[in-house]
């Protein structure tokens, strides 16, 4: 199966290098380090214990930043960070500069995948969340490098789709060392794909042991200062969105500047999830009627002013601590969701669209703590946003009910990293 697997990916290669030729139509940093795809890395000297932390994206990095910190202060340790995408690289090379190794993850492929690891040598390899690949754990195996998935998570839905190739799923499985996964419910799929029970530990979710320090504080109270002219207007931000829920979220304001809330009451602050619709979504917000600033000119928003578009990197986070309400986009269309849990300690209230398959427990956790509303479409999710304009109370408890859930359940970065020290 896995040989299978192999030539498919093999004859798709020139799919996929043409897909990243167009991309570089746009922005030509995405050919700039092409050949960390195939493994052709700088060496790294010394004779330290290596850890290779692999990160998907923007998402997955923020979330195991706090652990790649505990790792970089490890003594004796050299930490090697991969990604596959461009933001991903932009924030880690931002984020932690020379104090750690970072190349892009290589493709899939075997030949790609020796030639990586007989460079970089790594001890072992931390995987972020669910990132499962045959061939990189073949080659982990084959070289003698155990394999840790960390902060795992597995929807019923992912379930079935690797049960679909469960010949491979198997396999692949096989060749893992241990898997530190988030809920008993993701414990169980895993077991049921074929991983042994017994390299499994339920550790929770890492995300909630985010904290913020007095620095981002104060420059999350300084930006809500600026944004919500030192009091009056509030703060309504819309994250993550995704291309079919701008739509529903300029719609949802156009009906509350219907029902009488104004620019001046309202800021709207829209936060495409991917940046390559930053200009799309502008347009889209013109062409809706409503006066836009964006972030990226660095100018605060006119209290005429409708919605501050995010168009910058790196600023969500502390940008949720500026709001009075966040709606997590991903929910309304068939993506599974977005983190919550950084608005949610924060102490922001909460909403949501109903497709959360990808957040089931942190989402089950905010609902049953009165901490999320779910909207289905445009008029709900005004009904929500007026309610918590109307009603100071009832935001401030909800906000103060979701902090309380990201508090209860801290722990988890605690409990994975003594899962990867066990392993070195």
């Amino acid at each position: 199966m896995r040989a299978l697997y192999s030539l498919l990916f093999y004859l798709l290669l020139p799919v996929v290098l043409l897909r990243v030729l167009w991309r570089a139509r746009h922005n030509r940093a995405h050919l700039a380090r092409l050949r960390e795809r195939f493994g052709y890395v700088a060496p790294i000297t010394g004779k330290r214990t290596r850890i290779w932390v692999h990160t998907v994206s923007v998402g997955e990095f923020l979330g195991a930043l706090p652990l790649i910190r505990q790792l970089i202060a490890r003594q004796e340790t050299e930490v090697i960070v991969t990604c596959t995408t461009l933001t991903g690289s932009e924030r880690i090379v931002q984020t932690l500069g020379s104090t750690v190794h970072h190349f892009y993850m290589p493709y899939d492929l075997p030949g790609a995948l020796r030639r990586f690891i007989k460079i970089v040598a790594p001890d072992l390899l931390v995987i972020m969340e669910t990132e499962l690949w045959p061939n990189t754990l073949a080659a982990c195996n084959a070289h003698g490098v155990p394999t840790v998935l960390i902060n795992a998570r597995l929807s019923e839905r992912s379930a079935r789709g690797y049960q679909r190739i469960a010949g491979l799923t198997r396999a692949m499985l096989s060749r893992l060392t241990l898997a530190a996964v988030q809920h008993r419910a993701d414990a169980e799929r895993f077991v049921g794909l074929g991983l042994a029970d017994t390299r499994l530990s339920v550790t929770g979710n890492i995300k909630f042991d985010i904290a913020f320090d007095d620095e981002q504080k104060q420059l999350a109270l300084r930006l809500k200062n600026e944004w919500s002219n030192s009091g009056p207007r509030l703060v309504w931000i819309a994250a993550s969105t995704h291309s079919g829920e701008d739509e529903v979220v300029l719609e949802a304001l156009q009906q509350l500047r219907e029902q009488g809330v104004t620019a001046e009451q309202l800021l709207l602050v829209l936060i495409p999830r991917h940046p390559e619709r930053f200009d799309s979504v502008a347009s889209l917000c013109q062409k809706s009627g409503f006066s836009v600033t964006r972030r990226s000119s660095g100018t605060t928003p006119e209290l005429s002013s409708d919605i501050l578009l995010g168009d910058t990197m790196g600023e969500q986070q502390l940008m949720f601590g500026a709001a009075d309400m966040v709606f997590m986009g991903g929910s309304l269309v068939d993506v599974g969701g977005h983190n919550f849990i950084e608005a949610a300690a924060w102490g922001q209230p909460l909403i949501s669209g109903p497709t959360l398959y990808n957040f089931a427990e942190v989402s089950r956790l905010l609902r049953e703590a009165e901490a999320l509303e779910i909207v289905k479409d445009a008029t709900q999710m005004a009904r929500a946003v007026k309610r918590f304009v109307d009603d100071e109370p009832l935001r401030l408890m909800t906000g103060a009910r979701a902090q309380e859930v990201a508090e209860a359940n801290r722990g988890a970065l605690a409990r994975t990293r003594e899962v990867i020290e066990s392993l070195l």
